[in-house]
Order: C-alpha cells, then sequence, then structure tokens
C-alpha cells in the first residue's frame, strides 16, 4: 500500500507564459499563451514523522522555480530557428525568455517532472517520498502528464 498526495498550481495563480510549436504545420506554429496549470503527485509507502506524504507547506521553492521558468515568460525551445529573434527582444527589454529543450506542454510536464524529482532530493526527501507524476494543463480541454514507468518508491 502506498499514500498519494496531490499538490495543485491552478490557472488562478498566474503562471502565465507564451511559447509556440515551431515545427507546428497549424496556428500552433504562432506565439501564444496560458496560464499554465501544474499537478504534482507525490507516492511514499511511509508517512514522514508528521504523518505526510509531503509538507504541502514546504513545497514554496517549488513553486518559485516554476514562477522563475513558466510566471510571465516567453519559452523557447532550444532548437528553434527563431532563437537569435527572441533573444534580441529579450536583449531590448521585450521579452523575458527562457530557453528550455523543447516546448509544449508534454515536454513542460517532463521538465518540471525532472525538475521536482531533483529538488526532492537534494531536500532529503527522497527516496521516502518520490514524485510520480506531473500534469501541465493550457486551460480545461488540454493536459498533458509526465510519470517514469516501472519506478517503485522505497
Amino acid at each position: 500500500m502506498a499514500y498519494l498526495s496531490t499538490k495543485t498550481y491552478g490557472h488562478e495563480v498566474g503562471l502565465s507564459a507564451t511559447f509556440r510549436q515551431w515545427r507546428a504545420k497549424s496556428h500552433c506554429r504562432l506565439l501564444h499563451g496560458y496560464s499554465l496549470s501544474f499537478r504534482f503527485e507525490f507516492e511514499a509507502y511511509t508517512l514522514d514523522d508528521k504523518n505526510w506524504v509531503v509538507d504541502f507547506g514546504g513545497l514554496k521553492e517549488l513553486r518559485a522555480i516554476l514562477e522563475g521558468t513558466f510566471d510571465h515568460k516567453t519559452v523557447v525551445a532550444a532548437d528553434d530557428p527563431e532563437l537569435e529573434w527572441f533573444r534580441e527582444a529579450a536583449r531590448r527589454g521585450l521579452a523575458d525568455v527562457v530557453v528550455l529543450p523543447a516546448v509544449g506542454c508534454e515536454k513542460f510536464a517532463e521538465h518540471v517532472y525532472r525538475v521536482g524529482s531533483n529538488w526532492l532530493s537534494e531536500k532529503g526527501l527522497a527516496p521516502r517520498c518520490r514524485l510520480v507524476s506531473v500534469e501541465v494543463k493550457e486551460h480545461g480541454a488540454n493536459s498533458a502528464m509526465y510519470r517514469e514507468a516501472g519506478r517503485a518508491a522505497d
């Protein structure tokens, strides 16, 4: 048996990011943005000394990482052919640009999962507590999740 806890930073939090899927053959190739929502699912087979999987109040640093990456940011893929244009916009003070290996809900979920898992390790919460999945929502109709299959918490 395992305990599960979730933490959600909803659309109302205002993690408003602009990005584009430069490879898309649709309007998604254009700059567009969303107030993204993030949902974390944590798992533990044993609870901590407070009987928690994870201390929700202790997740402020994780939220700050989300804000630093997505709050009023223009997120650009490292292989975007217009990357220099975005960097020039940043130099001119027109955009706060964050370069990630790739963009889109699926890749944002993967990136945040990896950051969150590393954060748990750095805080000494792993391996007792592990991040099971991260879900990223553009809005109520579109979301993507990332999880690593085949892992078991200690």
